[in-house]
């Protein structure tokens, strides 16, 4: 999710110290984003969410997801719309200390807005042809839906994508044996990408050739 679109930047900024990527998930590739992270990164509404600090908060949260989907018809499960809810609160809700909150909002709000996300690796992704990157992603996810997985590896050559069927935005939650094997099998099959910085900076100049990507 952000920690995906941070890392994709970190590989941008400095590609001699990355021999590999795995990206679960991630952000920065369109606009779509859970309903709940554009209300948090609005400098308004968000203080509503420190209400969600209070003790007993987070699980009463739970509960009234349950109680949501059953009068629906429709228990609680890795497909349901309101699976991945409880998960966005948690992590929104239970950082250590109430400065670490405030930096996780505030590195949101540099990329998201109540539009969705506001930054896009699709301009830069052609310089990832030679490392070697692997993409995974639960095809239930209602965070980062999966379309945004299938447009990050037809952008990025060579990449390889594994999508989990029945999970959400959390696959190494969801099925975590698989999500184990598919990182095991990716680093026992690829080699390290070796950083070559006259190579590095030809691309820089010249950009790339393919047509502009757009998530179409």
């Amino acid at each position: 999710s952000l920690g995906g679109g941070i890392a994709m930047q970190f590989a941008y900024q400095f590609p001699h110290m990355v021999d590999r990527l795995i990206l679960v998930s991630t952000g920065g590739i369109t606009k779509d984003v859970h309903p709940l992270l554009r209300l948090a990164a609005t400098p308004i509404l968000n203080e509503a969410l420190k209400l969600l600090r209070l003790p007993g908060a987070v699980p009463a949260m739970r509960w009234v997801g349950t109680m949501l989907t059953r009068l629906h018809g429709t228990p609680l499960h890795p497909g349901s719309a309101l699976h991945d809810t409880p998960d966005l609160v948690r992590i929104l809700t239970e950082l250590p200390d109430p400065t670490a909150y405030e930096a996780y909002l505030r590195t949101l709000r540099a990329v998201v807005d109540w539009h969705g996300q506001t930054v896009t690796m699709l301009d830069r992704c052609y310089l990832t042809a030679s490392l070697p990157i692997q993409l995974i992603w639960g095809d239930r996810d209602t965070v980062i839906p999966v379309s945004h997985a299938h447009t990050a590896h037809t952008s990025m050559p060579g990449s390889r994508l594994d999508t989990f069927p029945d999970a959400g935005h959390f696959p190494f939650r969801d099925d975590p044996l698989r999500f184990v094997h598919t990182i095991e099998k990716f680093l026992s099959e690829t080699r390290p990408s070796p950083f070559d910085e006259a190579r590095w900076r030809q691309l820089l100049n010249t950009g790339t050739v393919q047509p502009t990507l757009t998530p179409d």
